[in-house]
């Protein structure tokens, strides 16, 4: 297990552009010429560089002297050895563009892509006897660039903020489809207290994994993700089978077939932890310098994504909390209206009472205690005058107990007045 220091920090899209540039240089590669001199009908392999027998399986192909199609048999059927044979024929020379070539025999060939001409070669008479292969390997190039058409599309959707969980994982498909060699590609996000990691996108994965590391811990020795988060810095760990930051997880990996993982901290303008982008691989690996490249590329742009994610919910927060606020006020708004509204009536109700009560005072002078509730109002009341109530100001008048439980609450000052046929004896045992 190999730790590679260094943090990785989200940007803005254009600066995100900047940081990326010695990443995209890395993924293009440096491409190298290739040439081969062949001879006769059956194109015999005169002499050819290292770049031509490194380009076409290494070592175990660098032999002359024997026919192409005998050295490389997978070329049958993929259309080069009747090219070939039409050049050869003809004396007419052919350039290919990003021609796609199989390389290698078995289940998982190497795909390839090269421009290349196949250049008659003539003897001093003219005749053709032989061909020469010139050509560029355009392998890098070509994945880079589409590669980087994934990328773009990423950045569109995190501008067009479309959902977290499809970015991520448009991003861990992407990533798998277009790596050389079979890649899971994992994501877990950070808690808001960065203790714990959470499953984010993992497409390839399975569900029992998946399940089963959601919510792990952050901390030294807790597999790559765990200790990568913890470290804020890679954690390359190449043979699973081996390696103690595995050992509470080496069943679980073993039953889900990984057997590396290299893991890259998510980390947010200001250091904060976001999460981790790991990248998981079937058999014992050391990362390449494109591997690295491509963490490093798509770890900023995981970190884009959360950030952008991040400042959409706090947005949404606010917002919630402003419409509550704004829900309330509204609310005490119209209880202040209501009990404003419930004052006005108990006003006028008192000014109504207050006039009766200096009407009923009126008429005592002929009659003193009348027979009937003088409190009624202009709809009259005929229950029996019980109660006598009086304000401050002198006036009094005869009610039923209604009436004068009425004027009590509503007129300022009525209080039960002193009577032998009443009082506040009658009005409490009422």
């Amino acid at each position: 297990m190999t730790a590679v220091s260094g943090r990785q920090h989200a940007a803005d899209p254009a600066a995100a552009g900047l940081m990326a540039s010695d990443d995209v240089r890395t993924l293009f590669g440096q491409s190298i010429a290739v040439f081969a001199q062949l001879t006769g009908p059956e194109h015999i392999v005169v002499t050819a560089n290292p770049a031509f027998f490194a380009a076409i399986g290494g070592s175990d192909r660098a032999r002359t002297g024997i026919p192409l199609a005998e050295l490389m048999p997978e070329l049958a059927g993929q259309g080069f050895l009747d090219l070939l044979d039409r050049v050869y024929r003809t004396g007419e020379p052919y350039t290919g563009r990003d021609a796609r070539v199989l390389l290698g025999e078995g289940p998982h060939p190497r795909e390839a892509f090269f421009d290349f001409t196949y250049e008659p070669h003539r003897d001093a008479a003219g005749t053709v006897t032989g061909i020469r292969v010139i050509g560029m390997e355009t392998t890098q190039v070509k994945h880079a660039q589409r590669l980087m058409a994934e990328h773009r599309a990423l950045l569109e959707q995190i501008a067009r903020r479309a959902p977290l969980a499809e970015v991520l994982d448009g991003m861990a498909r992407s990533i798998e489809e277009l790596s050389a060699d079979e890649v899971l590609v994992s994501v877990l996000l950070a808690d808001p207290d960065g203790r714990h990691l959470r499953h984010g996108a993992a497409p390839s994965l399975p569900g029992f994994y998946n399940e089963a590391i959601d919510g792990i811990a952050t901390g030294e020795g807790v597999g790559s993700c765990g200790t990568a988060a913890h470290r804020r810095e890679p954690v390359i760990v190449t043979d699973i089978t081996t390696d103690p930051f595995w050992d509470d997880f080496r069943d679980l990996a073993g039953r889900a077939g990984l057997a590396a993982c290299w893991s890259t901290p998510i980390l947010a303008r200001d250091g904060a932890l976001l999460g981790t982008f790991a990248m998981y691989h079937r058999t014992p690996r050391i990362p390449h310098d494109t591997d690295l490249a491509l963490a490093h590329l798509f770890a900023g742009t995981a970190a884009l994504a959360i950030e952008r994610h991040h400042i959409e919910q706090a947005q949404q927060a606010a917002e919630a909390r402003a419409k509550a606020a704004h829900d309330e006020l509204a609310r005490t708004v119209r209880s202040e209206q209501a009990l404003r509204a419930a004052a006005e009536e108990r006003a006028a109700a008192a000014a109504e009472l207050t006039e009766r009560m200096r009407a009923a005072a009126a008429a005592q002078a002929a009659a003193p205690h009348p027979e009937h509730c003088q409190l009624g109002g202009a709809s009259g009341c005929t229950a029996a005058a019980e109660l006598k109530v009086a304000d401050s100001w002198g006036d009094s008048a005869w009610g039923c107990p209604v009436h004068v439980e009425e004027a009590i609450l509503n007129v300022r000052s009525v209080f039960i007045a002193s009577e032998e046929l009443g009082g506040l004896a009658a009005y409490v045992n009422r």
